[in-house]
């Protein structure tokens, strides 16, 4: 019986398994299938994803950037997010804690480009998101800014965060929107690549509540690239400030993002913890 070594980690309860690409080998399982026996909650260990170091990533990006890292990162169905903030945060952790990046600031090498986290001493992790996407051709989105989905019609803000977001501002309790109309939405004719649904609720200039449903997990209890595209949107429509406290069901992150609708080119900031759960050894 093959066994591996794996870690279990969380950012605000939005949870990770990560493994070595050695113990990964060990697997001979291709990654979106291993992906999802790991991340099952009943039959395996229980994750929204699965992250794998890449060391032996090209050291250029292809915009020329010297890059210290890489990863594959698949959802718990075994498709491949181009990005995740909450899992970059362990991510960052986890590669600085095992050696294998020797310095607190460091580049990775993501499906959406290269993304730049630095872990504070507080055990923190900023991570520089990059650039908001608000090209509907590079979203990918195909529509109008309202969208139909069953009794409800809804105004819509489309952000990319290297992957795509439907932000949805609401007066109602945010979870409540997301199990009901997240699952309609993420399929929904608009989004050809599919779609993370965020439903955001104003509680001040500074701070708001914010519920998902991922494209590839369903709820979860936090989402990074979900809270900052929410905080694009918000910032947008001149309903917050540009340093924001996004509340999600595991806990809070801070966003921020000095960009606007004249000008909208400025990388967007997120903070937020990144914890350990446990170390394991699992038998396939």
């Amino acid at each position: 019986m093959t066994t591996i070594k794996l870690t279990k980690m969380q950012g605000c309860g939005n949870d990770f398994v990560i493994l070595d690409y050695d113990e990964y080998k060990k697997t001979g399982m291709p990654m979106p299938e291993l992906a999802k026996k790991l991340c099952d909650r009943h039959f395996g260990v229980g994750a929204d994803g699965m992250i794998i170091p890449d060391c032996n990533t090209d050291k250029s990006s292809n915009i020329g950037e010297p890059v210290d890292i890489g990863w594959y990162f698949y959802n718990s169905d075994g498709s491949i997010a181009q990005m995740c903030g909450n899992g970059m945060r362990c991510f960052a952790k986890y590669v600085y804690d095992k050696g294998l990046v020797n310095k607190k600031e460091f580049s990775v090498m993501t499906g959406a480009g290269v993304i730049k986290p630095e872990i504070s001493d507080d055990g923190n992790v900023r991570v520089d998101m990059g650039i908001p996407i608000l090209e509907d051709s590079k979203i990918p989105f195909k529509g109008e800014r309202r969208l139909k989905a069953l009794d409800r019609e809804f105004e819509i803000t489309p952000v990319s965060m290297g992957n795509p977001h439907c932000v949805i501002i609401v007066d109602d309790e945010p979870m409540e929107m997301a199990v009901k109309y997240g699952p309609v939405i993420e399929k929904h004719e608009y989004f050809p690549e599919k779609t993370n649904t965020e439903f955001v609720k104003i509680l001040s200039g500074a701070e708001i509540d914010m519920c998902v449903y991922e494209r590839g997990c369903g709820i979860t209890l936090a989402c990074g690239t979900g809270a900052c595209a929410s905080v694009v949107a918000c910032v947008l429509n001149n309903l917050t400030e540009q340093k924001v406290k996004v509340n999600l069901p595991g806990g809070s992150v801070y966003v921020e993002w000095q960009g606007n609708r004249a000008n909208f080119a400025k990388n967007i900031y997120l903070m937020g913890p990144a914890n350990y759960s446990f170390t394991a050894e699992y038998m396939l």
